[in-house]
C-alpha cells in the first residue's frame, strides 16, 4: 500500500517521509519488523498472547484506549523517551511531556491502525540541531477478536547531515527505467532493453478456470520509473479484451507497489478507431480507454502513429508522447525507390494528412520530387464503397501508406485503384501488420509487390511464410522506441529523435 493512497496532505507534511511497505535500512528496525511479521503470521496484526513481557527490549508498545483519541503506553523504551520524555507504562499519549511530538506520533497511529500496514516515518527532533533525525517503526496489533486496536515498534536516531549525505548519494546514481513485456510485446521489449543496456524485469500471470486473471511484478519497483510494454491486439488464446484487462490489472499493481511513475508503452493502441460518433448514440471508445488508463495512475502513454493524432492527443488527461514512423520507413524504402519515380497514395480520406507528411520525409530523404494521390473510400454498416481517385501515379512505384493493416480490404482496395491508374509497381506500408485471419485476400493480391510494415505488432501466428512469398518487409523500431524512453527518462527532445537521430542511425 502506498503512502498517497491512504495519508492526507496534513499528514504528511509532519514527516520528512512515509513508507508503507518499509524495508528499514537500520539493522534494529529491520529485525524489530521481521520479529511482527513473524508474530503476525497470515493475520492482518498480531493478537494475543502477545504480552508487553514478550516483545523485544528494544520496542514500544502501545494500545487504543476505547472510546478516545489517545494511547496508553504499555512497554517503553529508552530511544522513545528521547523521544516523548519520561514516561511509564500506563501513561498516556496526551500526558506526554513533549506534547507536539506526542501529537505527532498520534496522527501517525491513527493511519497505521486506518491501513492496517507497518510504516517507516523519518522526521526532524525540533530544537534538537543537527544531530536528531528519528527513524520509527510503527506497525499494527490486535486483539482477542481481530480489531487493530494498538501499535508495535522501535525507534532509531541518526544524524541530519549523514541522511542528507545518503540521499544526495542516491540523487547522483539515478536509477534507470525498469521494463516490463506484457504477453506478445516481450520481443519487442528485449530489443528495447538491449538498446538502453538493461533486461525486462520478471513478472507473474496466471489465469483462473472462470477466465479471470492474477498479474502481479516479482522484481521491485519502488521509487523506480516503469515502462510497461503492451501488445493490445487480439491473439490466439487472448482477446484484447483480456490483454487490457491485464494491463490495467499491472499498472495498478505496479502503484500499489510505490512505481514512482507508470508509462505505458503500447505501439499500437486497441480501440483507437472509434475516437469520434459517426451515429447518433456512437461511443467514443478513445475518450473511455483513457479513462480507464488514468483511473488506475497511468503517468504517461507512448504510441506509435495513432490511428488519430488529434483524437489520441485530446482523450488522455496524462502525458502522452506520439511517435511516427516517417523517418523510419523513409530511410528503409530510400534504397529500394534508388532510380525511380515515387508517388505516396493515402487509401482514404482520413489517411491524407499521415500520407503527405510522410510523403514530404520521403522527398526530403530521396532528394527528388515524389508525387501524391489518394483514393476515396467510405465505411457504413460494413460496407465500403467510393470510386474516386486524384493523383498521378502513371509509370511510378506507388507507396500505399496506412496506419495498420488489418484484414487487407482497404491496401488491395487501394492497389487495385493505383494499377488501373497506370502504377508501374505497388509497395503497402504501415506501421502496424495486425493481418487478422492472416489476411488472405491481401496475401493473394498480386497487384502488390511488396508489403512493409514494422516490428510495434507481433506478427500473426495465422501469417505463414508461404502465404506472402517473401514479399514481406519488416522494419525494426527498436532504436525509435529506445531514444523515446532514454528522453523521456533521462530528458531531452523527442522532436528531435524523429527528426535527426533516427537518420543517423540509417
Amino acid at each position: 500500500m502506498t503512502t498517497m493512497a491512504v495519508d492526507d496532505p496534513p499528514l504528511r507534511r509532519l514527516f520528512d517521509r512515509l513508507d508503507f511497505a518499509p524495508r528499514p535500512p537500520q539493522a534494529r528496525l529491520s529485525e524489530l519488523l521481521a520479529q511482527w511479521e513473524a508474530l503476525r503470521g497470515e493475520r492482518v496484526a498480531p493478537r494475543p498472547p502477545f504480552a508487553p513481557g514478550d516483545a523485544p527490549p528494544d520496542a514500544f508498545l502501545f494500545t487504543r484506549r476505547d472510546g478516545e483519541n489517545d494511547y496508553v503506553l504499555g512497554r517503553a523504551c529508552s530511544s522513545l523517551e528521547s523521544v516523548l520524555g519520561s514516561a511509564e507504562a500506563g501513561d498516556t499519549l496526551a500526558a506526554a511531556p513533549n506534547p507536539r511530538q506526542a501529537a505527532r506520533l498520534r496522527r501517525l497511529f491513527d493511519a497505521v491502525i486506518k491501513a492496517g500496514e507497518p510504516v517507516l516515518a523519518e522526521f526532524a527532533m525540533e530544537g534538537a540541531g543537527d544531530g536528531a533525525v528519528v527513524d520509527l517503526l510503527a506497525a499494527p496489533m490486535a486483539d482477542a477478536e481481530g480489531r487493530i486496536c494498538g501499535i508495535f515498534g522501535g525507534c532509531e536516531f541518526r544524524s541530519k547531515s549523514g541522511g542528507a549525505e545518503r540521499r544526495s548519494a542516491q540523487a547522483r546514481e539515478p536509477a534507470g527505467p525498469v521494463l516490463f513485456a506484457l504477453a506478445n510485446a516481450r520481443a519487442l521489449a528485449e530489443s528495447v532493453a538491449a538498446r538502453l543496456g538493461t533486461e525486462v524485469a520478471p513478472h507473474e500471470e496466471r489465469d483462473f478456470e472462470d477466465g479471470e486473471h492474477k498479474i502481479r511484478p516479482t522484481a521491485s519497483v519502488r521509487n523506480r520509473d516503469v515502462y510497461v510494454f503492451a501488445d493490445l491486439t487480439s491473439s490466439p488464446g487472448q482477446s484484447v479484451n483480456d490483454k487490457l484487462c491485464k494491463l490495467l490489472f499491472f499498472v495498478g499493481a505496479l502503484k500499489q507497489s510505490a512505481a514512482r511513475s507508470v508509462t505505458v508503452v503500447a505501439p499500437y493502441l486497441c480501440y483507437a478507431r472509434k475516437e469520434r460518433q459517426t451515429k447518433p448514440r456512437d461511443p467514443v471508445a478513445t475518450r473511455y480507454l483513457a479513462q480507464m488508463f488514468e483511473s488506475v495512475g497511468v503517468d504517461c502513454v507512448i504510441t506509435v502513429t495513432a490511428h488519430s493524432l488529434a483524437a489520441f492527443q485530446n482523450a488522455f488527461r496524462c502525458r502522452t508522447e506520439h511517435l511516427d514512423t516517417d523517418a523510419l520507413f523513409a530511410h528503409a524504402l530510400a534504397g529500394r525507390l534508388k532510380g525511380r519515380q515515387a508517388a505516396v497514395v493515402a487509401p482514404d480520406p482520413g489517411g491524407e494528412k499521415r500520407a503527405e507528411l510522410f510523403r514530404a520525409k520521403l522527398e526530403a530523404v530521396l532528394g527528388m520530387p515524389v508525387a501524391k494521390a489518394f483514393v476515396d473510400k467510405t465505411r457504413s454498416m460494413g460496407k465500403v464503397t467510393g470510386e474516386l481517385f486524384a493523383g498521378d501515379v502513371a509509370g511510378r512505384t506507388a507507396i500505399i501508406l496506412d496506419d495498420m493493416i488489418s484484414t487487407g480490404g482497404t491496401m488491395t482496395r487501394a492497389a487495385a485503384a493505383c494499377r488501373r491508374h497506370g502504377a508501374s509497381e505497388v509497395i503497402a506500408a504501415a506501421t502496424h501488420g495486425l493481418f487478422i485471419d492472416g489476411a488472405p485476400e491481401l496475401m493473394r493480391d498480386a497487384s502488390i509487390s511488396e508489403i512493409w510494415v514494422t516490428d510495434c505488432v507481433a506478427l500473426s501466428d495465422l501469417l505463414e511464410p508461404e502465404a506472402h512469398r517473401g514479399r514481406l518487409r519488416i522494419v525494426r523500431a527498436g532504436d525509435l522506441l529506445a531514444g523515446a524512453i532514454r528522453r523521456c527518462h533521462r530528458g531531452g527532445s523527442i522532436n528531435e529523435l524523429l527528426e535527426h537521430d533516427l537518420a543517423l542511425k540509417a
